[in-house]
């Protein structure tokens, strides 16, 4: 059973963040400054984070689409694993969440992913129709820690996918449950300039 699936995919308050410095000039990252929402987010300076308390965090690409968005919720189950959630897995449920947004989605792989901070689960599907008016890939990832369900989806242009895919992959292998998670874990985000929108 997911995270989404279990609160019902209500959205509720994300923790209120401020970018730092980060050690790598090609990156920046955000840390919440609530104690009770901790978490670190790590993802290329060309990309712009906004939000504030009661909001998700979202990092856009400002040249192509490319989004991530990051939630926080409470959970009340706290023996949930990322193992038990994919064996437990619910195709048509999870499916079902994502038509009001993609009417066609279909999902793809499903597997566990390692956050900087510990495992999570992961998985991928598809839509030929979107808000954005193009096909997207969507890669969603969950985790509970401390109480606290964590939520990272980001979606990209498919037609993008091999320059999008190293960077989502790059965010999702440094997040961390954790305010001090410190850069980089994995192959260095690509450069803006390979990272091109469709015409």
């Amino acid at each position: 059973m997911n995270i989404r699936r279990r609160i019902g995919c209500v959205v509720l308050a994300a923790a209120l963040a401020v970018p730092v410095a980060a050690t790598a000039q090609s990156v920046n990252v955000t840390r919440s400054i609530l104690e009770d929402q901790p978490f670190t987010l790590i993802y290329p300076e060309t990309m712009v984070a906004s939000g504030t308390a009661g909001e998700p965090l979202t990092i856009n690409h400002p040249n192509a689409p490319l989004q991530c968005t990051l939630v926080i919720v409470p959970v009340e189950e706290t023996d949930w694993t990322p193992q038990r959630a994919l064996a437990e897995f619910d195709d048509e449920a999870v499916t079902a969440q994502w038509e009001d947004s993609f009417p066609d989605f279909v999902l793809g792989e499903r597997s566990t992913a390692s956050y900087q901070s510990g495992q999570a689960l992961l998985y991928e599907g598809t839509s030929a129709v979107s808000p954005l008016g193009m096909p997207i890939t969507l890669v969603h990832t969950e985790t509970v820690d401390s109480g606290r369900g964590y939520i990272l989806d980001c979606l990209y242009a498919t037609d993008i996918a091999a320059n999008a895919r190293p960077i989502v992959d790059f965010i999702i292998a440094n997040f961390s449950t954790r305010a001090d998670a410190e850069c980089c874990i994995g192959a260095q985000p690509v450069e803006e300039q390979e990272l091109v929108a469709p015409e």
